[in-house]
């Protein structure tokens, strides 16, 4: 996020850092992402860390509500220390934990604390084009993680996102007037002007679904959001990030961000014997975008403020209602 978190004291964010044994000598905010709050910081012993600060009232994929999303985000942070720690997946950046084993710190009612060491490399970006060889290094990746043994701390992934709810009433609600910020009556119009094409999208969506679930596949240990915004590449291979998505799924949860095609994801099938259903693909595909227009209809029908990231979100709620009008079409 561009903007720092509204009414969160600094002194409280440093007192949740020496919970975990950091004593701070340098931080610097980090606007990154979209979503949580980022620091880098570097500790009186010189060792440096990546720092996260989650809104718990705008965690819905954790939980709806602040203290349900606290326990779903403290289950995605027990799961990614599991990984990395008795399963041995190093590509896994886990978060450090406390004394006591915590792996999140929440510091007041709203926010929570999770604490990453610095990891060396190149970070890809949201969007990127990946080679055909760097894909492969993914599925790779990807194939490990969906083997393992889920933990038995690892959230089950609802396969419609709650926010969704949200969308259909959002629908029955256009001859309104949407007053929550600045962007509400655009957010309005704008959603109103592409109501056909969500509504199709939506219904497309429940179709999909219903063939996908009633395949009873093998569910598996997924990321969730393994785009290259989520990889960082080290001396030794990618690197995973940011864990709060991980959940169980099919496998085409994660691979459906790298191609809605079976046969560009042969080399996972070479790996697991799994091929890829093509159905599933487009259905998380779709989800994606959905969860998006979720989001954004949630963020401009409450309270809200012009600042760089709600102006980031207008563009972005703009290009993913064009992105499912286009995808329908094509």
């Amino acid at each position: 996020m561009e903007d720092l978190p509204e009414k969160l004291n600094q002194e409280i964010l440093f007192q949740g850092l020496r919970d975990f044994g950091i004593s701070t000598a340098t931080s610097s905010y980090a606007p990154i992402g979209f979503g949580d709050y980022h620091w880098h910081i570097t500790g009186d012993d010189g060792q440096r860390w990546f720092v996260t600060v989650s809104d718990l009232e705008h965690k819905e994929h954790c939980g709806q509500g602040a203290a349900a999303a606290l326990r779903g985000l403290r289950r995605a942070m027990d799961t990614a220390v599991h990984l990395s720690e008795q399963d041995g997946l190093g590509f896994v950046v886990a978060p450090r934990t406390t004394a006591d084993g915590s792996s999140l710190v929440r510091l007041d009612p709203r926010y929570a604390l999770a604490v990453f060491p610095h990891a060396d490399g190149r970070p890809g970006e949201f969007g990127q084009k990946l080679t055909d060889q760097e894909q492969d290094q993914v599925l790779e990746l990807l194939a490990k993680l969906h083997s393992r043994t889920p933990p038995e701390t690892t959230p089950h992934t609802d396969l419609e996102p709650p926010g969704l709810r949200g969308v259909h009433t959002a629908l029955t609600e256009l001859s309104g007037t949407w007053t929550g910020g600045p962007f509400s009556e655009p957010a309005r119009e704008l959603l109103a002007a592409h109501e056909a094409t969500v509504r199709r999208r939506l219904s497309e969506f429940a179709e999909l679904a219903a063939r996908v679930r009633g395949r009873g596949a093998p569910l598996v240990v997924t990321h969730g959001e393994p785009h290259p915004g989520n990889l960082i590449l080290g001396g030794h291979g990618y690197l995973l990030v940011d864990w709060d998505t991980v959940g169980l799924a099919v496998p085409e949860r994660d691979l459906s961000l790298l191609s809605g095609d079976p046969a560009a994801l042969a080399r996972y099938t070479e790996l697991t014997g799994h091929t890829p259903d093509r159905e599933a693909l487009a259905l998380y595909r779709l989800r994606w975008s959905l969860l998006d227009v979720a989001e954004f209809v949630e963020w401009f029908r409450g309270e809200h403020r012009r600042t760089s990231d709600t102006e980031a979100a207008w563009q972005g709620f703009a290009d993913t209602l064009d992105h499912l009008h286009s995808d329908a079409t094509s």
